[in-house]
């Protein structure tokens, strides 16, 4: 050990006197009030705190930096956790409502999801995962916990095309479920309406529409929407009557299909018929 100093000292002595002689100095000049000595000894301390505000803001800025990152992914997580939760909330409200439908209805129906969409003002249609393999048929009609969807217009083993209430090529019959009055309702490009309304037939804004049993489609009493307004057709003998429908088409995510079907002989003799090729 002895000769390991030794030989640390021989080597290194003239840097160990030295900073002992720097650190003495700097004592010494700590109780010195000499202005030279005051002046150095400010620089001195000056440029030490001015070196250590730049090292601790560069040390600081890189904490803060992975602190805000860490932030950052945690603020994405949790977004990401409080999406799933509004959907999750959202697609159990809706099938809390399948769920009693099927409960209170008395024809066999066949739950499905809906798979794409194609909306627009010149034709409205879903795909659903459901087909022939479930014992889906052409002209079934289609609906949810909140009312009429559409009709179904043709089948593969495990899905099928839905012509929904906003196709312009459907044309249902529905009744007035206060006054008894049955018109034919159709999608004109803009709204759901009921055509070729007598003037003379009682209709009110806020009535109720529903399917009527005339119908050879959908035969049943199925709830469709609510007359909005009636169009005052100046000539002639007929209105148009705008009907808000209960189900929102572009919210709609899961749907009922009831396997119930009329003869086809019966559809092509009716104003609402439905060509299944």
């Amino acid at each position: 050990m002895f000769r390991f100093f030794s030989s640390f000292w021989n080597n290194f002595k003239e840097y160990i006197v030295f900073v002992l002689l720097v650190i003495f100095c700097l004592f010494i000049m700590s109780f010195s009030e000499k202005p030279g000595i005051k002046k150095a000894r400010a620089m001195a301390f000056g440029t030490y705190a001015a070196v250590s505000s730049v090292v601790s803001n560069i040390v600081n800025t890189a904490g803060i930096k992975s602190e805000n990152e860490n932030l950052r992914r945690i603020n994405a997580e949790q977004m990401l956790q409080i999406s799933l939760l509004r959907q999750y909330g959202i697609e159990n409200q809706e099938l809390k409502g399948l769920l009693r439908l099927r409960d209170t209805i008395k024809y066999p129906i066949v739950q499905g999801t809906i798979v794409s969409k194609s909306i627009s003002r010149s034709q409205g249609s879903f795909t659903i995962n459901i087909g022939t393999n479930s014992e889906i048929e052409p002209g079934m009609p289609v609906i949810n916990d909140q009312g009429l969807i559409g009709i179904v217009q043709s089948t593969s083993a495990n899905y099928s095309i839905i012509r929904t209430l906003r196709s312009p090529d459907l044309r249902v019959t529905v009744k007035n479920e206060r006054t008894r009055v049955d018109c034919i309702m159709k999608w004109n490009g803009i709204d759901l309406v009921m055509v070729n309304v007598p003037k003379t037939f009682d209709m009110k804004p806020g009535d109720r529409i529903v399917t009527s049993d005339l119908s050879s489609i959908i035969p049943v009493p199925l709830p469709v929407g609510l007359v909005e307004g009636i169009s005052q057709v100046q000539t002639g003998m007929f209105n148009e009557i705008k009907v808000h429908p209960f189900a929102d088409l572009s919210k709609t995510e899961n749907i009922f299909v009831i396997k119930l079907i009329q003869s086809k002989e019966k559809n092509n003799l009716e104003l609402n018929f439905y060509n299944i090729k």
